[in-house]
């Protein structure tokens, strides 16, 4: 081995260790910031919100047995099963369990939510796999997802996957529905949920996003990150724009302005209409492809 070739060894070496300690302090850094415990709320009908401050997760109550979308982190499952109690529900009334995508903010608790309430997993097809392999991957995450799961930064608990669905399925538990619109890109079987609320005399539509985050030095151009990947957050745009949304809600909290919605709820005629936000729906829409046209033509 020349002396060169062995220096540039070491260079990288230490350049992987660097970029390691950097990646495990980013995680910890969002594991505090987004799992933060946070009071559950009603949003409006049977709609309520159960997740932390961050990273959120939504409670539909029915008749025949309530739905859940959304786990958290591993360590935001304890917050979840509290809020329900709070807010007066029992966990063993959840009967479907939903996931927005694979990642392990979202499901890493749901495994414990699973078990404690008995209820049934829905799963995109484009993110069964990786989600019955607890994270393991996920191509959609670059050259940062295999490395950020071998560090445990996108690792979680596999929880048992009951049914697979396709874009367009509904899911039922009595009186509620919810469709499933996959909108790739962020992750393969992304899915953004859609579904009706009565508030009063109001029938209002709720649409959770899913994400339209694009991780950086993900291609978009050959070799694509994944096949399609390009085309993926393309169409995504398009079925996100053509949902008539009233409630806009979305997997972060901060994707829809959560907290100053909910401080505004106070002053307004009614507490659902600070969530009503068919205006900031659309431009988180266009703000997300805008960056997604820069990164293309830069990678172009």
């Amino acid at each position: 081995m020349t002396k060169r070739r062995r220096w540039i060894l070491i260079v990288l070496g230490a350049a992987a260790v660097l970029f390691g300690v950097a990646f495990t302090q980013w995680q910890a850094a969002i594991k505090r910031n987004r799992s933060i415990p946070d009071d559950p709320f009603h949003i409006a009908g049977n709609l309520y919100y159960v997740g932390s401050t961050g990273v959120t997760s939504f409670l539909l109550t029915g008749p025949e047995g309530h739905v859940l979308i959304d786990g958290g982190f591993p360590e935001t499952a304890p917050l979840i099963l509290g809020s329900i109690a709070k807010l007066g529900f029992n966990i063993t009334d959840v009967k479907v369990l939903l996931n927005t995508h694979a990642h392990s903010d979202h499901a890493g608790g749901l495994r414990e939510l699973q078990e404690a309430s008995g209820a049934e997993l829905w799963v995109s097809e484009g993110d069964a796999d990786v989600m019955a392999a607890g994270g393991r991957g996920d191509r959609a995450l670059g050259p940062l997802g295999t490395l950020g799961y071998y560090l445990g930064g996108l690792k979680f608990a596999a929880p048992r996957i009951d049914h697979r669905f396709k874009d367009g399925e509904t899911i039922r538990v009595g009186p509620i529905e919810l469709t499933a619109h996959v909108t790739a890109g962020h992750t393969r079987g992304c899915t953004s949920w859609s579904f009706p609320v009565r508030d009063g005399d109001r029938e209002l539509l709720a649409v959770e996003i899913c994400s339209l985050t694009l991780f950086p030095l993900v291609k978009l151009v050959e070799p694509e990150a994944y096949p399609g990947i390009r085309s993926d957050f393309e169409r995504s745009y398009a079925a996100l724009r053509s949902l008539p949304a009233d409630i806009f809600l979305a997997s972060h909290g901060d994707m829809f302005s959560m907290q100053r919605k909910r401080g505004e709820r106070a002053g307004a005629k009614d507490p659902v209409d600070p969530f009503i936000d068919r205006a900031g729906y659309l431009s988180f829409i266009d703000r997300a492809e805008a960056r997604f046209r820069e990164a293309l033509a830069k990678q172009q």
